[in-house]
């Protein structure tokens, strides 16, 4: 789960990471009048759950509240990336005198929690990553025995020019890393980590990505969850218990595990298609979890075939059946329809489903190979 900056910089407050003062608008007169609260110049951020806001004219400064209401007009009115902003943030612009980058991710690969530092932070941080990566300090921390006080020192020398920038970095390190334990985050980052005047470092961004599957653990965050991250039919399935994430193409698919799901969108590709979607309807053998599924694939208007590819194990296929016949009964399916099952009960299911006409196979290969004739078939009509 992702979420915006202002919502980063509010859990970032609570403990004790030291950011500004803020408020947020979704109407250009209030952000003027956050601005004339606050007095002098302005900065008005657009809060979208995408990067190179900046790049894109997502970033403003404003040196009064006539001129803080224009910019965040011109700024609610722009879409980024696909996504509309709805919603600004404005603070008190900062003297910044050095931009320093520091984050926290999950590399699941080493099964640390790596911490990331540079002094060049800032808009082309993904470039610098690209070009300098040796400019980005890393340092592996063992989620069992926590951050290493000497290792984190040495890195922090090396990087902050003075003894009383080191302090205040370390202590931000430590309540970062505390955060992203206590909240499960997969991702905590700090750009530009901000040298200003006092010799103070400030958080003038925040970002941070939660683990989905630790979500259950944390009801204090329900709050901070924002529907655009989602879209209609990720939230139409989250109702219903079923696994689903949206992609561009056109062969709807649902499988039963997640695992075999993502062999079946490689195997879909490797022939040609282009999958919907990813959707594991789990070891259930309801046939309700089916009807559903078709109801959440069928309602989007890109997709011309539908694959169904059960392996039975817990997931008796004969549920699995019903619950296509169930759907046929219920709802109109006008795309064509692919079936592939076996393992419990594989038998009983196909002979339904060939009785009622569908195109059942055995071999996940020949049902692919069935959907995508049926898709290009479709085309070339």
């Amino acid at each position: 789960m992702k979420i915006h900056e202002y919502q980063a910089k509010e859990l970032f407050g609570e403990y004790g990471i030291p950011v500004q003062a803020q408020e947020t608008a979704t109407e250009a007169q209030a952000a003027r009048r956050a601005a004339e609260r606050f007095g002098g110049e302005v900065v008005i951020k657009a809060q979208v759950l995408v990067g190179g806001r900046g790049k894109a004219g997502g970033v403003q400064l404003a040196a009064s509240g006539e001129e803080a209401e224009k910019k965040a007009g011109d700024i609610l009115a722009l879409q980024i990336k696909d996504l509309p902003v709805e919603r600004v943030l404005v603070a008190p612009a900062a003297d910044i005198q050095q931009e320093y980058y520091l984050g926290l991710i999950l590399d699941r690969g080493s099964k640390t929690i790596v911490l990331m530092i540079s002094a060049e932070g800032g808009v082309d941080i993904e470039e610098l990553a690209a070009t300098s990566p040796e400019k980005i300090r890393q340092l592996p921390i063992n989620p069992v025995d926590g951050v290493e006080v000497g290792a984190l020192r040495k890195i922090l020398a090396e990087t902050f020019p003075s003894p009383e920038l080191q302090k205040q970095a370390e202590d931000t390190v430590e309540k970062l890393y505390r955060l992203f334990i206590e909240k499960d985050c997969s991702l905590v980052e700090i750009n530009p980590y901000a040298k200003v005047e006092g010799e103070q470092l400030l958080a003038l961004d925040a970002k941070i990505n939660f683990d989905d599957n630790a979500l259950y653990k944390h009801p204090e965050l329900e709050r901070f969850k924002n529907p655009e991250e989602y879209s209609d039919d990720e939230i139409e399935a989250r109702r219903h218990g079923l696994s689903f994430v949206s992609l561009d193409g056109d062969i709807g698919c649902i499988v039963n595990g997640a695992g075999l799901a993502m062999a079946t969108l490689d195997i879909v590709k490797l022939y040609g298609g282009n999958p919907a979607n990813f959707l594991d309807v789990g070891g259930s053998s309801s046939p309700e979890k089916v009807l559903n599924a078709l109801r959440i694939i069928l309602g989007n208007p890109k997709v011309k075939a539908i694959l169904i590819n059960i392996f039975g194990g817990i997931t008796r296929c004969d549920d699995i059946a019903n619950g296509i016949l169930m759907a046929m009964d219920q709802i109109e399916i006008k795309v064509p329809m692919v079936i592939r099952l076996i393992g419990t009960n594989d038998v009983e299911g196909r002979k339904l489903l060939t009785e009622r006409g569908f195109q059942v196979a055995e071999q996940l290969s020949d049902a692919v190979a069935q959907v995508v004739r049926q898709v290009e078939g479709g085309a070339a009509q």
